[in-house]
């Protein structure tokens, strides 16, 4: 019986044919360097150019190459789910085929697993941005990775970088939450620190990316935004529904004072609204909270 690889490479392809051979084949370099055992799984998102015609026809020169073809177009998140769950490693590596992420570095992601049992996830940090509509994504992605910072409560240097290594064991509870969409990275990252996992930050550099961008900045954004608020409100709702709710009861009792001080025994329709909305949310987020700390994750 075939010993099963410490590593898995998942590698999502969608319309990479000019590229994609590149990619595996510097992947494959790095990997053959560092000693670990490996597989490289390609996942073809159901291509429309010859991205996967080219897979099959390179497959013969890289044995560690397993190529997964769907049927219909997925999206990255759909492919990075299906690719960890029939993961053979003990180590899953998330990446793309863009050739934009340093992935002569994977084996050193591997690495810092390897030494340190204590971290579950090693993230490539990126040191820039060279992305598309890059005026507009640099702003947009500091606000929504500070509020993540917020909600959840630690400095994230990177939230949606796609290159990572990660223990698979430890990923397997959260893989059913990943939506089908480029904001999966979010999701894992804060489905990680949410529950307290330690994750590692490793600075890396960051290129522009070939052949065309599949990001739309509007709905793309929007579902970054959300799923942030999604995953803090899965895992701990307090953070997202107490604060509104405390000063809503905190506004609501002073310009009741006030009230009471302008008109004894009076209080006007607008003040007693903001009070008992204050506390209608608390009793929503204590509920939420409860049955969270239910579920038995």
């Amino acid at each position: 019986m075939e010993e099963a690889p410490y590593v898995t490479i998942v590698l999502p392809c969608y319309n990479e044919q000019n590229h994609v051979i590149a990619e595996v084949d510097r992947i494959t370099k790095a990997m053959d360097s560092s000693g670990y055992t490996y597989e490289l799984v390609a996942v073809d998102d159901c291509s429309t150019d010859s991205t996967l015609a080219k897979l099959r026809e390179a497959a013969a020169d890289y044995p560690h190459l397993r190529i997964r073809a769907f049927h219909r177009n997925g999206g990255a998140g759909t492919v990075r789910r299906i690719g960890t769950q029939e993961a053979k490693g003990e180590i899953v590596v998330w990446t793309d085929a863009d050739m934009s992420y340093a992935n002569e570095r994977i084996p050193e992601l591997v690495q810092i697993l390897e030494k340190d049992t204590t971290i579950d996830m090693v993230v490539g940090a990126r040191t820039s941005e060279e992305g598309s509509h890059k005026l507009l994504r640099v702003p947009a992605k500091f606000v929504i990775r500070k509020v993540a910072e917020m909600l959840a409560g630690q400095k994230i240097p990177d939230l949606n970088s796609g290159l990572r290594a990660f223990r698979k064991a430890v990923a397997k509870p959260y893989l059913r939450l990943l939506p089908p969409g480029f904001s999966c990275v979010t999701t894992i990252t804060l489905s990680f620190l949410s529950n307290q996992h330690d994750v590692h930050y490793l600075p890396t550099d960051y290129a522009k990316r070939a052949g065309k961008s599949k990001f739309s900045f509007v709905s793309d954004a929007y579902r970054y935004i959300l799923q942030v608020l999604r995953m803090i409100m899965y895992f701990n709702p307090l953070k997202v529904l107490m604060p509104p709710a405390l000063w809503l009861v905190g506004i609501g009792f002073v310009k009741g004072v006030w009230d009471m001080i302008q008109h004894p025994f009076y209080f006007p329709a607008n003040t007693v609204m903001i009070f008992l909305s204050g506390l209608l949310i608390g009793s929503v987020a204590l509920l939420a909270d409860l049955i969270v700390r239910s579920r038995g994750e």
